[in-house]
């Protein structure tokens, strides 16, 4: 049971092929095969597609009339999955590929198609070539443009590549490094121009150290306030949103301030004594020159 489905079955040594008669064979006889889809393909009846590599039972046969550099072409018949139409193809050694003539329609394949029209292109091309001169020198000048123009692009990457070469690993963490602390002044510099712009905006002061005259102008304002009676004493007013470069009033001294006080009325019982007070204080000196003349 071993050798069941071998493909080699044996010959004794006396064996001669000669003498085995001929079977008489049409020319254009067909005979079936075990064989896979070539391409995916979608059926023209009934619209099932069918992928590449599916297997079938096929029928083989020769086309006749047509061969390629001495090659014979060959047609392969199969039925569809779904509704068992016949399709058929045929071999194409020219493009190394398959060609389907009946019954069902190539699904679209990208680079073939490119491939195809690129041949397509290339062969027109050379045909413009050959029949117009001008064309053909007009393609040259182009070529050579495009190889000067590549050749200079190599150029600049070599040089760009060797310019990198040249950067060491230390140096550029080094420049990295700076890079960074330059990075963090920057920042903390800004962080510190939004909270003095902060405080400004809140409450109309400056954290900024103050002028030596502004120094003087207050302790000149807090010895005016000590020395004046509260009657005396100017309002002042304190605006939060007054900027820093604003001009202050200038204090006024002490002793204008006691020249334009006003004069008390008379009506007043403590700016003029009565007589009766006067005589008690008269004689109350008295009595104190004559303790004085005593003790002498």
């Amino acid at each position: 049971m071993s050798e069941r489905k071998v493909l080699n079955k044996y010959y004794p040594p006396d064996f001669d092929p000669s003498k085995i008669p001929r079977a008489k064979r049409a020319k254009n006889s067909q005979f079936s095969i075990r064989l896979m889809a070539p391409c995916n393909m979608r059926c023209k009846t009934c619209g099932e597609y069918i992928y590449k590599g599916k297997k079938f039972n096929a029928r083989k046969e020769d086309v006749m009339g047509e061969t390629y550099l001495g090659m014979q072409i060959y047609r392969f018949y199969i039925k569809c999955t779904k509704c068992l139409r016949e399709i058929t193809f045929k071999t194409d050694p020219a493009n190394g590929d398959y060609e389907l003539e009946h019954g069902a329609i190539r699904n679209f394949e990208s680079i073939r198609l490119a491939e195809k029209q690129a041949k397509e292109e290339a062969a027109k091309v050379a045909e413009e070539e050959a029949l117009n001169p001008m064309k053909l020198l007009e393609n040259r000048t182009r070529d050579s443009r495009q190889e000067m123009a590549a050749i200079e692009a190599l150029e600049d990457i070599k040089e760009l590549n060797a310019r990198h070469a040249a950067i060491e690993i230390e140096q550029m963490l080094n420049q990295k490094r700076v890079e960074d602390k330059q990075f963090a002044l920057l920042k903390k510099q800004l962080e510190e121009d939004e909270d003095e712009a902060e405080i400004r905006r809140a409450f109309g002061k400056s954290t900024m150290p103050i002028n030596d005259n502004d120094v003087e102008t207050e302790e000149i304002e807090e010895n005016t306030e000590e020395i004046l009676p509260l009657s005396t004493k100017p309002k002042t007013t304190v605006s939060f949103g007054q900027p820093n470069n604003a001009k202050r009033p200038a204090p006024k001294s002490s002793l204008a301030m006691i020249i334009k006080k006003k004069p008390t009325t008379t009506s007043d019982p403590v700016s003029k004594p009565s007589a009766g007070l006067t005589s008690l204080l008269a004689s109350y000196d008295d009595d104190d020159d004559d303790d004085d003349d005593d003790s002498s």
